[in-house]
């Protein structure tokens, strides 16, 4: 659960999977559009504002399926044409090939590929992998997400393509920075926080609500 956002924490003080403890992954996908511009967005200066210019090309999608090992931080991301079962199964089959023989437990969204009869067929035979899906309106739950928001950020929207080629390029470059110093994340707020601002909002909604009955 999430009341505050998630943020990155230093490897030494995280507990990281063993052969005792399940392995997490978080596992969704992410269509990212190659978009090129005029001229490149110009740097922030201060007390200036960004610009960029009104006019875009759209040269094509790619479609990052992306897992991030939540005891690790590390992501493992490929990009596709298509966003379909086919695909989705053979990234998760390479997602979780570095832990086998150990429990790993798939935290998905509610995408139709994510329960095809192919991976239904495939999780049946490999029962030691184990899906968790997130309530519908609550993809914010999977970590995976907040690294979406950090690649779309550092990377991705105030970036210039000519071609889909060169959008997966900087993508991949990316992740392979990522990697070299991964750190998982660890959420900030607690159950009874986040408990106690669900309630807040809800008492704040019956009592607008009762206002404007009157």
């Amino acid at each position: 659960m999430r009341g505050q956002p998630a943020r990155r924490v230093r490897r030494a003080g995280t507990r990281k999977p063993t052969a005792e403890r399940p392995h997490g992954v978080s596992f969704p996908t992410q269509q990212v559009q190659a978009l090129d511009r005029t001229q490149p967005l110009l740097p922030i200066a201060f007390a200036k504002s960004e610009q960029r210019t009104h006019d875009y090309v759209r040269h094509g999608t790619t479609n990052l399926f992306a897992a991030l090992n939540v005891g690790t931080g590390e992501v493992v991301g490929e990009c596709k044409p298509t966003r379909d079962g086919k695909n989705f199964l053979a990234f998760l089959k390479k997602a979780v090939k570095p832990h086998q023989g150990k429990d790993i437990h798939v935290v998905l969204d509610n995408l139709s590929t994510h329960t095809t009869p192919d991976v239904v067929a495939w999780l049946d035979k490999n029962p030691r992998v184990r899906f968790h899906f997130t309530p519908v309106g609550s993809s914010w739950i999977n970590q995976i997400e907040t690294w979406f928001g950090i690649i779309t950020r550092q990377s991705i929207r105030r970036g210039t393509f000519s071609s889909v080629g060169t959008l997966i390029t900087q993508i991949r470059s990316y992740i392979d920075h990522w990697n070299t110093n991964p750190e998982p994340f660890e959420w900030t707020a607690t159950a009874d926080e986040i408990l106690a601002k669900v309630q807040l909002v809800q008492t704040n909604i019956k009592k607008l609500v009762d206002n404007n009955a009157k």
